[in-house]
């Protein structure tokens, strides 16, 4: 008596374990595609950088900085906060913004020495010179710098310690700047941030 497996059903077994059930392939294909999209999502995370720049200083050449910064890392996709606090407060108050002095007193790059530039009237000329300078150059204005940052997205967050130090009002600032921020906020910000810097 033999013990042997008919070679018909190893045959139909065989051909039975080649078929693959076109649901299990669908739903197969549905998870690659799943997870390519989410690889593809990673990646772009991955690419997109963070900024966050702490304003402390509100002088007429001092508001620059931040401003250019922040509206030129925009322009390539970043994410940038910029965190105004004391006297950094002043460029984002709308009357305060188009006073901005220069000053001439302790600027290295002041072509007079520093007795003449605490001379009463100094830090008046010097900012005349700097305006006339930037009007001549075709420079953006500190308004035109807070227009162009708001609506490349660039979030202007206005100190809400600072806001009640110097007895503001949020209505004082241009439309668009974020108030109510506190320090803890600005912290985490930058905890977050793949650049920070202070100005």
């Amino acid at each position: 008596m033999s013990t042997d497996t008919p070679a018909d059903d190893t045959d139909a077994h065989s051909a039975g374990s080649d078929e693959v059930d076109p649901a299990e392939l669908q739903a197969l294909r549905e998870r690659v595609d799943e997870l390519e999209a989410s690889l593809a999502d990673a990646g772009e995370d991955d690419d997109g950088k963070k900024m966050t720049i702490v304003a402390t200083q509100g002088t007429f050449d001092m508001a620059y900085p931040p401003l250019i910064l922040a509206s030129t890392a925009a322009a390539f996709d970043w994410e940038v906060i910029v965190f105004h606090t004391f006297w950094g407060l002043d460029i984002l108050h709308e009357e305060k913004s188009t006073n901005l002095k220069l000053s001439a007193v302790g600027n290295p790059n002041m072509p007079m020495p520093n007795l003449l530039a605490a001379l009463p009237g100094m830090d008046r000329m010097a900012t005349r010179m700097m305006a006339k300078k930037i009007d001549e150059n075709g420079t953006p204005t500190i308004e035109d710098l807070i227009d162009l940052s708001l609506e490349q997205g660039v979030e202007l967050q206005a100190c809400q310690m600072t806001v009640e130090l110097m007895d503001y009002d949020e209505d004082d600032f241009y439309d668009g700047v974020t108030t109510g921020v506190g320090a803890a906020t600005a912290l985490q910000h930058m905890a977050e941030s793949d650049v920070q810097l202070l100005i």
